[in-house]
């Protein structure tokens, strides 16, 4: 198969020299590939760099066909109209003109080929389930998940062979999903998708595993990679064990080597004391003993290097996906305390209203359609934002995890960052909190801007919880958006043994299974 996306020798790093990808090779060709790493790894920067965003140290970057890029958070200026986020306002003025009985060639020019881009746009839309949203309205008024799948529709409009999305499925509402899964399952051209999103990784035709600087294909979908992969760690582990059980051999032969070595010097010494024989002979004896000594000894040193290197060469084949941990004091709420107390509450967004009442550590789960006010709900609680109708008393501290993480300043370290957020804290009680969130060394020193998805979601929540005083209500918007799947395995680990209480709007059916809820709300 004839590639038609080609990455050769390609390296990239940060400005303050944090090397993102070093020397990565990648071939693909028509098709449907996911790509899947840890968080920090590289996939998000690896898209950047093919959609030409980012411009690498070295290497070369091969396309056949046109690029379309879904970054993770498209964004959008609110006083932009929809027409605007679709990129196609200018030509339907341009052929508003020229109904109109316009002439310009400017207005030619701006049309092209996109003389049909109406009926081209009202199909995809509607494909999407977006048919409601009229062209002329502003882009504040729509949900995350919606402004997701509009800029979609604006990259499909251009009639790419190759399109890239990264966590495409971050926002988006069980029916937005699958109508997203149906439109990968039709993809004709090469299609890279990067994502934790089991469903949607099972619709790929093969899956990368960025590890290590390189990429490891493995043939169908998400289930069929984690069956793969499964073997592979048992025969590494045993592996391990073969070597482990090798080295100890050595070492204890080395040690037997080294006994034998000490009673023959001991008899040396005895029989030169005792003088039972020449002093010519006794010379070259010792000499010969400590040749062999020195052989010997060489011999074992030998072996144990190799049998070493055999081990370290066996543990580098075991994934080591380290776990998120949290330890948190103060977060402690009595089973019959009031948490939460909503009345009749009606977000100023949406047509959601809800009375609620949260007690003690207690965990609600909301899930529902994109717009219909979830997380005007949690700005509501938060007081960012006023409620249409109804009241809202909170009597615990609160924090909010929001959807797009945009608590951090970008041109801060993360250590400085949480500083900022938690300026009563110590300098080691912060180091000590972001290592709990695999956030170590250099990396606490980076700025925030050049972190991945899943390491700003950690550095994020470092800082939440360390604020003064520390939350006994946790809000969260969408938590596992742009985490990887060891670490949605760790957040729901890391949520099991907080000791507080939570609410967390979700999309991930799987994730809100885990978390054991006390109360699932469908919106």
């Amino acid at each position: 198969m004839r590639a038609s996306l080609s990455v050769n020798d390609l390296s990239f790093a940060w400005p303050d020299g944090s090397v993102v990808l070093d020397g990565l090779d990648l071939g693909i060709g028509p098709g449907r590939h996911g790509l899947i790493g840890l968080n920090g790894s590289g996939k998000s920067t690896l898209l950047r760099l093919i959609a030409g965003e980012l411009t690498p140290q070295r290497g070369s970057i091969g396309v056949d066909g046109a690029v379309a890029y879904l970054p993770q958070d498209p964004g959008a200026d609110p006083t932009q109209t929809v027409a605007e986020v679709l990129g196609i306002a200018a030509i339907l003025t341009a052929l508003e003109r020229v109904e109109g009985g316009s002439t310009a060639i400017d207005d030619f020019d701006v049309i092209g080929d996109g003389w049909d881009i109406a009926e081209r746009t009202e199909a995809e839309l509607a494909r999407l389930g977006l048919g409601h949203l009229g062209l002329d309205r502003p882009v504040a008024s729509v949900s995350g998940g919606e402004l997701v799948l509009l800029s979609l529709v604006a990259r499909l409009l251009t009639r790419p062979s190759i399109l890239l999305l990264d966590e495409p499925t971050n926002n988006l509402d069980a029916d937005a999903r699958e109508r997203l899964i149906d439109i990968v399952a039709a993809w004709k051209g090469t299609l890279l998708v990067v994502s934790h999103d089991r469903e949607l990784l099972n619709a790929m035709d093969d899956i990368g595993s960025l590890r290590a600087g390189g990429v490891r294909w493995y043939g169908g979908g998400f289930d069929d990679y984690e069956a793969a992969v499964a073997v592979e760690q048992e025969a590494a582990e045993r592996m391990v064990r073969v070597a482990e059980s090798d080295l100890r051999a050595q070492k204890r032969d080395r040690i037997e080597a080294e006994s034998v070595l000490t009673t023959r010097r001991k008899q040396g010494e005895k029989a030169w004391a005792e003088k039972r024989m020449p002093k010519i002979a006794m010379g070259n004896y010792k000499r010969r003993a400590q040749v062999s000594a020195g052989k010997l000894r060489g011999i074992h040193e030998d072996r144990i290097e190799d049998a070493t290197a055999r081990l370290a060469e066996a543990e580098e084949l075991v994934h080591d996906d380290r776990e998120i941990r949290v330890d948190l004091p103060n977060t402690v709420v009595p089973s019959g305390r009031n948490v939460l107390t909503l009345d009749g509450v009606r977000p100023a967004y949406g047509d959601l209203q809800l009375d609620l009442e949260l007690r003690g550590p207690e965990r609600v789960g909301f899930t529902g359609r994109n717009g219909s006010g979830k997380t005007s709900l949690l700005r509501t609680v938060t007081g960012e934002l006023e409620p249409a109708a109804g009241t809202v008393r909170t009597h615990v501290p609160i924090r909010l995890l929001p959807q797009r993480m945009d608590l951090l300043d970008g041109a801060l370290t993360v250590a400085e960052n949480v500083a900022r957020i938690a300026p009563a804290t110590t300098e080691n009680d912060r180091r000590a909190q972001l290592a709990r969130f695999l956030i170590r060394g250099r990396a606490a020193d980076q700025p925030a801007s050049t972190l991945s998805g899943g390491e700003r979601l950690r550095a994020t929540l470092a800082c939440l919880l360390l604020a003064e005083p520390a939350p006994q209500l946790l809000l969260l918007d969408e938590p596992t958006n742009n985490l990887d799947l060891p670490s949605i395995r760790h957040l729901v680990e890391a949520l099991e043994s907080y000791r507080g209480a939570f609410i967390v709007v979700s999309h991930d059916e799987r994730f809100l299974d885990d978390l054991g809820l006390t109360r699932r709300i469908a919106v």
